[in-house]
């Protein structure tokens, strides 16, 4: 085969796909639904500090998206060659914070590509095993929830108060940070409490010389 044989309208129409449009249909109706469940999954295992629900709805068009691009890139070997091309040129700058969001992202557009190549089977069980496994490990509930300690007093002397108090209530803390200013210091210490216990903010509040006390949830990058 030349050069010239590609570009021939014999070789086009040979290796143009005729996909009816009632296997398109069926097609997205799965990608649809498929992306729906991926929507409903990640709503109801939300842990994340603010749910967004026009990044969910995004997770449902990329399913969508991707089905078309793959239908369209099978049957056309014209439309596969530009696409590789504008898709070439396409850069994503939104910035992600929760690692789990790419993950729903890939699946999403993982979910997209394998029902446009037409492995209707594999979609539909890989969808049903990553979404039970997520049930799973989104269920997991730890023990001993971290939380952050955030002390400011006037007098060094309770500190030690304060260690009595922990040694006694917590069975293990760890000194994160401590800043001093004239006639103040504060003194953030990460615990680990089991069912939300927060009677030990009241002990330490009633320490003599004790100006503020605060107790927020932490899971090691950011404080909610």
């Amino acid at each position: 085969m030349t050069l010239n044989d590609i570009f021939k309208n014999d070789f086009i129409e040979q290796t143009t796909g005729a996909l009816s449009i009632l296997e398109m249909f069926l097609t997205l109706s799965l990608s649809l639904a498929l992306g729906i469940g991926i929507f409903i999954i990640y709503k109801r295992t939300f842990q994340g500090v603010m749910y967004s629900k026009t990044f969910n709805m995004s997770l449902v068009i990329l399913s969508l998206i991707s089905t078309t691009i793959i239908v369209g890139v099978t049957n056309n070997i014209v439309l596969s060659l530009g696409m590789v091309g504008a898709l070439s040129i396409v850069r994503f700058r939104t910035s992600i914070k929760d690692p789990l969001d790419v993950v729903y992202m890939f699946w999403a557009i993982g979910t997209g590509i394998i029902t446009g190549a037409g492995l209707y089977v594999l979609a539909i069980i890989s969808f049903l095993f990553i979404g039970v496994i997520i049930y799973i490990f989104s269920g997991l509930t730890i023990q001993h929830d971290p939380y952050l300690l955030i002390m400011s007093y006037s007098d060094t002397v309770i500190e030690k108060q304060i260690y009595d108090l922990l040694d006694n209530d917590i069975k293990k803390y760890k000194v994160k940070s401590k800043t001093s200013v004239p006639d103040q210091f504060e003194l953030t210490i990460e615990i680990k409490t089991a069912n939300n216990r927060t009677d030990l903010v009241n002990s330490l509040d009633c320490l003599k010389g004790m100006k503020r006390v605060a107790m927020l949830s932490y899971d090691g990058d950011y404080a909610a």
